[in-house]
């Protein structure tokens, strides 16, 4: 079984910059897709970004793309989350997922999951 935690959340100014990381435990995430989605108050969980196993394909929302960038170390059991140009939008609390799918985007995809990290943009 496969634990996730994320860290790195906290308080920055719009047009800043965060690096979430998540961090695996209990297994190995050489074989799962990792995603990062983000739920803020009142509204559904989001699909951010995903990865595939050895990094070969990333895919993103279309509110993040060219902002974001995702990256993983299989070594390290590690994903990482580089957040620039952050918009108040952004605000939400950001989780690592672990998906067995080559590619995937819902959340009904995703095995495993973190317990989140908040994420505060302000303006």
């Amino acid at each position: 079984q496969v634990q996730l935690v994320e860290s790195g959340g906290g308080l920055v100014q719009a047009g800043g910059s965060l690096r979430l990381s998540c961090t695996a435990s209990g297994g190995t995430i050489s074989t799962y897709t990792m995603g990062w989605f983000r739920q803020a108050p009142g509204k559904e969980r989001e699909f951010v970004v995903g990865i595939t196993w050895r990094g070969s394909n990333t895919y993103y929302g279309d509110s993040v793309k060219g902002r974001f960038t995702i990256s993983r170390d299989n070594a390290k059991n590690t994903v990482s989350l580089q957040m620039n140009s952050l918009k108040p939008e952004d605000t939400a609390v950001y989780y690592c997922a672990a998906a067995p799918s080559w590619i995937a985007r819902t959340q009904n995809e995703y095995n495993y999951w973190g317990r989140g990290t908040q994420v505060t943009v302000s303006s």
